[in-house]
């Protein structure tokens, strides 16, 4: 594989990933029906129509004459080969579908629809003329050129893997090579073990590396759509290993695999192992409280965690990490364009039946919504070039999916229809309502400026829904980028500001502009609030709790 294309992918890799956006969904029906619609537009407005049809007539004369001036994006890299540009018959040929695609796309924004409906011709015609672009042909040049570089081998060996995929992967291209990563031997290594575990959850704790340590303990709640390891992906990676360097005792949460036996589990049966949790840190440390660190989905459990304590007077946790993680679900993102009462009534429905929510059917919902990134990337490097699936570490973990019991997936879908943590005491936990203007400890929210997962306003907007001091901060990058963020990136930018307007853009203008990597600033923020230092116990749990299998422990496993 060229060191350009394996660039390519593993700056997808870590810019898409599966979270929680797709939990409700989008059903085959409703494509269907947005399709019809845009071919009974065609015919509704017949000299609509027309016009652009000529129009685009024109265009295409001009690219047959070569004095057209259509170019791809600029950070559309499918085209970079310099074959489109510099090739005739290539040229014309880029030329004549991105005139195609742009008149489609004017044709439907042009059209007498409603806003919505528009949204959604412009999310279907994106499927087709993506799924049509000249790269996803034989007719890529880098195809060709990989064809008779190879003596033909190449067809040969992406025919392979497209049978693989056929009877192995559902008929979607393999996004890793899943045989290149163990973990436990090349992922998630960092020394630990399990000193307590419930149904629900291990929870880990990490052998200390410096001869003193804060007092304050710090437990990381990971998402539970996907597995707690991207805290310890690979030791340059690993955010673990980092707040060990900085003398944080560190607790990782493992969230156990569900199944059907598993259904009713809800929000609730989280919290509740989550606070049987937070006792024995503070049994085994000896401290106080303890400071929080929740991404993502573990972000909305965190936050409700602490409303829920709040509401029954209990103080264990001093202040608490946000990343990538929205409380308000007013999301303007391509999967809300189809969460109508039916879609989500028919997500609810289906996951109940089923008893749980399969990762797998969750990250083929989130391919699909971004298909140059997540299928066609892939589709031309297995397929077309016959190269192997890469061996990207993030990739790996990203495809070791979980599930979510059903009625965790209800209480989400009913979150994304009311969105009930904007008001106070609309969503009740443990029999306790929350209103999150009481959760008053100082928290610190991080969010990724090319995040379309989590928008980085929306973020900034749920952040404002809190009570305590905010330290708000803005990456430079995407979903997982965003907690991945290891200091020493030359491209690594991040932006502070300790003022919190309404408005997020009237932030951005007055934030202060930083380079490298924000850890390195949150390693002060969470220092400030870890309490004084003490000799390192390298013994890790205690007589109550000891230590039981080394870390990664034995949820991590189950699939």
């Amino acid at each position: 594989m060229s060191n350009k294309n394996n660039e390519d992918l593993q700056r997808q890799a870590t810019e898409n990933t599966l979270n929680l956006n797709p939990v409700i969904g989008i059903r085959g029906k409703d494509l269907l029906s947005s399709a019809r619609m845009v071919l009974l537009q065609a015919i509704k407005q017949p000299f609509h129509s027309a016009r652009h049809v000529a129009h685009f007539g024109l265009e295409l004369k001009n690219v047959l004459l070569g004095q057209s001036g259509l170019q791809p994006e600029a950070d559309d890299r499918r085209f970079n080969d310099p074959a489109w540009s510099q090739n005739p018959l290539y040229r014309r040929y880029l030329q004549t579908y991105l005139a195609w695609r742009k008149e489609l796309h004017n044709w439907i924004e042009e059209s007498n629809l409603s806003e919505q409906d528009t949204s959604r011709g412009h999310f279907v015609i994106n499927l087709m003329t993506e799924a049509m672009a000249p790269t996803n042909s034989m007719a890529n040049p880098a195809a060709v050129k990989r064809f008779f570089e190879t003596g033909g081998k190449s067809l040969l060996d992406g025919l392979s893997h497209l049978a693989k995929d056929l009877v192995n992967n559902g008929g979607m291209p393999s996004q890793v090579n899943m045989d290149a990563f163990e973990v436990g031997q090349n992922l998630a290594t960092t020394e630990g073990a399990v000193v307590y575990r419930n149904d629900v959850l291990e929870l880990i704790q990490y052998k200390p590396i410096t001869e003193s340590v804060h007092e304050r303990p710090l437990l990381v709640v990971p998402p539970q759509i996907n597995k707690f390891y991207v805290f310890d992906l690979s030791p340059e990676k690993s955010l673990a290993r980092f707040c060990l360097r900085n003398g944080l005792q560190t607790f990782i949460v493992s969230w156990r695999n569900p199944t059907k036996a598993q259904r009713e589990w809800g929000l609730s049966t989280y919290i509740e192992a989550l606070k049987e949790t937070i006792d024995v840190i503070l049994k085994i440390t000896g401290a106080k409280d303890l400071n929080m660190l929740g991404a993502c989905s573990g972000g909305i459990t965190t936050v409700a965690l602490l409303g829920h304590y709040q509401a029954i007077g209990e103080n264990k946790v001093n202040a608490f990490t946000q990343m990538v993680s929205v409380l308000d679900f007013n999301l303007e993102t391509q999967v809300a364009l189809f969460a109508d009462e039916q879609t989500l009534e028919a997500a609810k429905r289906r996951s109940y039946q089923a008893g749980v929510l399969e990762g797998k059917d969750m990250a083929k919902v989130f391919a699909w919504m971004r298909p140059n990134d997540l299928i066609w990337n892939y589709w031309v490097n297995n397929y077309l070039l016959g190269n192997e699936p890469p061996a990207f570490d993030i990739l790996y973990w990203n495809n070791d999916t979980t599930r979510l019991p059903a009625a965790f997936h209800g209480e989400l879908v009913e979150m994304f229809k009311t969105n009930p943590l904007t008001r106070p005491n609309a969503l009740e936990v443990c029999g306790t309502p929350i209103d999150l203007k009481q959760v008053t400890c100082d928290f610190y929210c991080v969010a990724g400026t090319t995040d379309h997962i989590t928008p980085w306003e929306a973020c900034y907007r749920s952040a404002r829904l809190l009570g305590g001091k905010c330290e708000f901060v803005l990456s430079n990058s995407g979903h997982i980028q965003s907690i991945l963020n290891p200091p020493g990136n030359p491209k690594a930018r991040f932006s502070t500001s300790s003022d919190m307007p309404a408005d997020p853009k009237a932030w951005l203008e007055n934030a202060t502009k930083h380079a490298d990597s924000w850890w390195l600033h949150w390693q002060q923020w969470i220092t400030e609030r870890s309490g004084k230092t003490k000799k390192a116990s390298f013994t890790l749990g205690n007589k109550a709790f000891p230590a039981g299998e080394a870390a990664p422990g034995t949820y991590v496993h189950e699939r």
